[in-house]
């Protein structure tokens, strides 16, 4: 296992200083956030110059890419931008991409056919599909989450344990889905507050990595903590990258 970030840690920041930050901030590994609308590369932007992107997601400041989390829009060209994202992967040697679950109410039918696609697309450029444990999405439950990658043959799971400490889960166990993660997003938690400061939360990172070491997990453990106001954000993404490897 390795220590990574996300470029989502800085939301609203253009791409090339997102990844200034994180080298600023010694790390040395890092998922990139491809989101519609975001002030970062978007999928739209992957779809229509594919090149220009592999060249952007190439020039990362001594950074590693180790992962891609990727929310196309919601339209037409979904599962194009999505195809398109998956080629950047497989170009710039990502092998995990993160992708939100469908939120509640939607029929779960239609959300095992999506996942199904994505998963089809991804296969063929050899990327894993990690579906991100999420509040107020059909991952929030933890055995929904399992039932999903049972039904799903080739779906991975991206686990934030801060949304099964803090949503409606409330801290049960989420044992049940370790065997099934391809990647990681990370903070600290409380059952009240989803991000709190380093040391004042809940998460036991711990017992989580030999949870994930027991079951071969050997990839990313990624920040992912935003900005918050009164709260020292390079500190805190410094703190945990250092309380991190110190469990390596």
């Amino acid at each position: 296992m390795f220590v990574a970030a996300s470029t989502d840690c800085f939301p609203g920041l253009p791409l090339d200083e997102a990844l200034s930050r994180l080298v600023d901030l010694e790390f040395s590994r890092v998922e990139i956030g491809i989101h519609a609308g975001d002030a970062g590369l978007q999928p739209a932007e992957v779809l229509g110059d594919l090149e220009r992107s592999i060249a952007r997601c190439r020039n990362t400041q001594r950074l590693t890419p180790v992962a891609f989390a990727v929310d196309p829009d919601p339209g037409e060209e979904y599962y194009q931008q999505f195809a398109a994202c998956c080629k950047l992967a497989k170009a710039t040697k990502v092998v995990a991409i993160t992708v939100r679950s469908g939120e509640l109410g939607t029929p779960y039918n239609e959300e095992v056919q999506r996942l199904k696609e994505l998963v089809s697309i991804g296969s063929e450029d050899g990327i894993v599909v990690g579906l991100l444990t999420e509040s107020g999405r059909i991952s929030q439950d933890p055995e929904t989450a399992t039932v999903l990658c049972q039904q799903v043959k080739g779906l991975g799971i991206t686990l934030d344990p801060s949304h099964f400490i803090c949503g409606p889960h409330k801290g049960g166990s989420y044992n049940q889905i370790i065997k099934h993660v391809v990647h990681t997003h990370l903070r600290d938690t409380t059952k009240e507050m989803l991000q709190v400061r380093i040391g004042q939360g809940e998460i036991e990172y711990s017992r989580l990595i030999t949870q994930l070491q027991i079951e071969g997990y050997h990839r990313a453990l990624c920040v992912q903590i935003a900005p918050v106001a009164d709260v020292d954000h390079v500190g805190e993404l410094r703190k945990m990258r250092l309380l991190l490897e110190s469990h390596l």
